[in-house]
This record gives C-alpha cells, structure tokens and sequence, in this order.
C-alpha cells in the first residue's frame, strides 16, 4: 500500500537526501496552510505546530519499505513525529520536530531551498560546512556542487527531511 509524504528540507529534489525518494512517485508540490513554523536545527530544517507560516515543500507517494526508510532518517518516533497533513495529492505524512526550538533559528517564509541555497547567508555558509550525526554524505559548496573533504578532515554530511 502506498501512502503519501510531504517533505519540505533535505528530502526535497536536488537536496542530498533526495535518494532515499529514488523509488517513490513524484506527486507535485504543495505549500502548506500558515499554521506551521520552520527552524534551522543543525544542517537540515525542523517544522513545528503554532506558528503563522506556510511550508513550502513536495509531495511524494512512498511504498512501505519507502516510509520504513524515511522513518529511520527522521529518527521516527524520538527526534521526528509523523501526522497527517491535507494535500491536494490527498493526506500526507509531514515529519515535524519533537525536540526545542528554543534558540533556533526561524526559517523566514517556511523555505528550506531559500535559506540554504542564499550564497550571501550565514546561515547557508553554517549549514553547508555543518557536520551533524544525523547527516551522512557530500556537503555542498555555494553554488550547490559537492565539496570534498581536506586531507585530516573528517567525512562531508548530510542533512534531513
């Protein structure tokens, strides 16, 4: 049985988690209703419930092995919680933080590419160069190509959602 995910960061096409969607059907993009507020955790995003923002994201249909795959990604259910969300692809699943926002970054406009692809934001420079335990690949460089890591410095990451 397919079942229907909304993915709004590294998830999203061109990003380096896009892989794990290499078997799921591209349904469309969505943008959500403005109840939502999305913050930069390390180098991927975090949605929350509350908020005044709409996320902009992409809409994918997953078979079960596919949303098993996503679920391990998100540290489903301790780091990440799953609910569904209406789309015009029907209901999805949106993966949304459980931990603190607390001094998180908010992301203005509940775009992820935005935030990150922005050569001229600290933040994008921050979340290009992050290593963090839950990322695991290339990071990219400013123009979005894969970096390669120096001699004596550890593996590039990669990032969620």
């Amino acid at each position: 049985m397919r079942q229907r995910v909304f993915v709004y960061g590294t998830l999203l096409r061109g990003e380096v988690n896009h892989h794990l969607l290499a078997q799921a059907e591209y349904l469309g993009p969505h943008r959500t209703a403005a109840c939502f507020s999305l913050y930069l955790l390390r180098a991927y995003p975090g949605a929350v419930r509350g908020g005044a923002t709409a996320i902009r994201g992409e809409v994918y249909a997953v078979d079960h092995a596919g949303l098993r795959r996503l679920d391990r990604l998100e540290d489903y259910p301790a780091l990440y919680d799953r609910r569904l969300l209406a789309t015009p692809y029907g209901r999805a699943w949106i993966y949304l933080f459980r931990g603190s926002v607390h001094d998180r970054t908010l992301i203005p406009g509940g775009d992820w590419r935005t935030c990150a692809a922005d050569p001229d934001s600290i933040r994008a420079a921050g979340v290009r160069r992050a290593r963090d335990p839950k990322t695991r690949g290339p990071l990219l460089g400013a123009a979005g190509r894969k970096t390669v890591a120096q001699p004596g410095e550890p593996e590039p990451v990669r990032s969620s959602v």
